[in-house]
């Protein structure tokens, strides 16, 4: 790209990630890696995260900004999992300090916002609904550490105020496929073979959600899944059973939310909800929104977007128009990934 964009950068305890985004052509483009797992681990402790962080943010800044001759408008980081003044987790720090840097360099605009916000910014541009920018709408962050439901409003300083309906009261529903994967000795993270291997077995039992109120209990469902395996239950069908169970989780929390707060667009983000076996238990009782693989997963793509949000906000333009039904994909020529979008971009 040769236009002006914004940079994005996201530090999970996943993956790093950086993305630009183009408000002309409306084409988000990102490049990220993984953090590497030692097999048989099921993530990494914050102090490795971030020593890994720094390492591979040249990388991938490189891979994304190869030949790049024109300088971001604004730069817009990921500083912590939440909108909340207690959110905390070192590795984003990463992104935070090589964010201010650039920005500094560069002598333009620099933005914060949280990991949560990013997700449900990527979940909208990807499943094209940006116009639920300016709207109230329900959305769900299923990911390796985070399982809530959410009530989401508009937001002119954070673009969006998500308040929690309900959660697990355990493990994350990424948890308890890793740790099945691991199991299983599928390594991690686990979520793709465990629905290859669902996608082949076989299950059909009604299962029974572990409530409290609004809220879930994942951890049995873990000790049920060993037994089963112990018992003779082939992986195939124990992949099966997990996925389902999990589906009616998602389902009852989903209608829970919608008697709660009334009919409002609905809307799915995190990594677990690129799982195509959850996306279609959910689509056959609820409208619901779900982005592309890439959008689900942690990227730092909508970081990038609601870095542009702030900056054309902090020069008094209007609200949010897209009229596209869904993105585009396209590839660079180099290892980034680019998306593009028909539709305008006013906000």
């Amino acid at each position: 790209m040769d236009k002006p964009y914004f940079l994005g950068l996201d530090t999970s305890n996943y993956t790093t990630s950086a993305a630009k985004y183009d408000p002309e052509s409306s084409t988000v483009c990102h490049s990220r890696k993984l953090l590497p797992v030692k097999e048989g681990g099921l993530g990494l402790r914050q102090s490795d995260a971030l020593f890994h962080h720094v390492r591979q943010l040249p990388e991938v800044l490189e891979g994304l900004l190869d030949g790049e001759g024109q300088r971001p408008l604004a730069v817009c980081v990921s500083d912590r999992p939440r909108s909340l003044p207690d959110s905390y987790m070192p590795c984003f720090l990463a992104g935070k300090t090589v964010g201010k840097a650039v920005a500094r360099v560069n002598g333009i605009p620099f933005y914060a916002t949280s990991h949560q916000n990013g997700h449900l910014a990527a979940a909208l541009w990807g499943a094209g609904a940006m116009e639920l920018v300016d709207r109230p709408f329900l959305a769900f962050h299923v990911s390796g550490g985070t399982f809530e439901a959410l009530g989401v409003r508009p937001s002119r300083e954070e673009v969006f105020s998500p308040a929690i309906l309900a959660s697990t009261l355990d493990i994350s529903a990424g948890q308890l496929i890793d740790r099945v994967g691991q199991m299983l000795g599928l390594g991690f993270p686990a979520g793709p073979r465990v629905e290859e291997l669902a996608r082949r077995g076989r299950w059909g039992k009604k299962c029974l959600p572990t409530f409290k109120g609004r809220d879930c209990c994942l951890s049995g469902m873990e000790n049920k899944a060993r037994q089963l395996l112990e018992q003779g239950t082939s992986p195939e069908d124990l992949c099966r059973f997990v996925l389902e169970h999990l589906s009616a989780v998602l389902c009852k929390m989903a209608a829970d939310a919608l008697a709660a707060e009334g009919e409002q667009p609905l809307v799915f983000s995190g990594g677990v909800m690129s799982n195509g076996l959850l996306r279609e238990a959910l689509s056959r009782r609820f409208r619901c929104h779900f982005a592309g693989r890439e959008f689900s997963a942690d990227n730092a793509a909508g970081v990038a977007i609601i870095g542009g949000i702030l900056y054309q906000r902090e020069r008094g333009e209007g609200g949010w128009r897209d009229s596209r039904s869904s993105p585009c994909p396209s590839f660079a020529a180099t290892s980034s990934r680019c998306w593009r979008s028909s539709g305008s971009w006013r906000t």
